[in-house]
């Protein structure tokens, strides 16, 4: 039986929709450490009406990160389907990478958001918070098993009460983190 397409969101406002967001829960990806802790995104606006990408994560106590962009995958329409892209690997960026950011659900203020992908391979549950209240994460699980996610694979992120600083943080520069995504580590 063929899946149903994906509803997403409409008319988002990117502006709004800027800043940082935290990483609750997500499906391992191979893109992202096994034991990575207080992991999040922060976005921002570019002159050309791109999104910069930054994504963190901390593991074994280094920061890993890497920046890419992100952009409407059809300007024309109203949905809330973007294209990210970023090069890898990321201490040496020369391949592009591009991928499929949808927003399936955001909340009227715009402090929790669940994003998926058409192969339904990645699902990330996102807060402007640390921590989300538990009926909001299951309420957001709920809609991504409706959505025909196998939501099984759903894999809480550890956050800290306090999110540490970059200014603090041991940088990994030798893109090690990254490496080790890829043998699955």
């Amino acid at each position: 039986m063929a899946k149903k397409e994906m509803e997403v969101v409409k008319n988002l406002d990117v502006e709004r929709y800027m800043g940082r967001w935290y990483e609750i829960a997500s499906f391992q990806s191979r893109f992202q450490p096994k034991n990575g802790v207080d992991t999040r995104a922060t976005y921002s606006l570019n002159e050309d009406g791109t999104v910069h990408v930054l994504n963190e994560t901390w593991s074994d106590g280094k920061r890993g990160y890497i920046e890419g962009s992100a952009y409407k995958a059809d300007p024309k329409s109203d949905e809330a389907k973007l294209k990210v892209k970023f090069y890898v690997p990321p201490f040496l960026p020369i391949f592009p990478v591009v991928g499929d950011y949808w927003v399936l659900f955001l909340d009227d203020d715009y402090q929790f958001a669940l994003i998926g992908q058409p192969s339904r391979k990645y699902l990330w549950i996102l807060s402007r918070k640390p921590h989300l209240d538990e009926e909001i994460y299951n309420q957001l699980v709920e809609k991504a098993k409706s959505e025909g996610y196998d939501v099984s694979k759903l894999h809480k992120t550890p956050q800290s009460d306090t999110p540490p600083e970059v200014e603090s943080a041991t940088q990994d520069t030798k893109g090690i983190w990254w490496i080790k995504s890829i043998f699955g580590k």
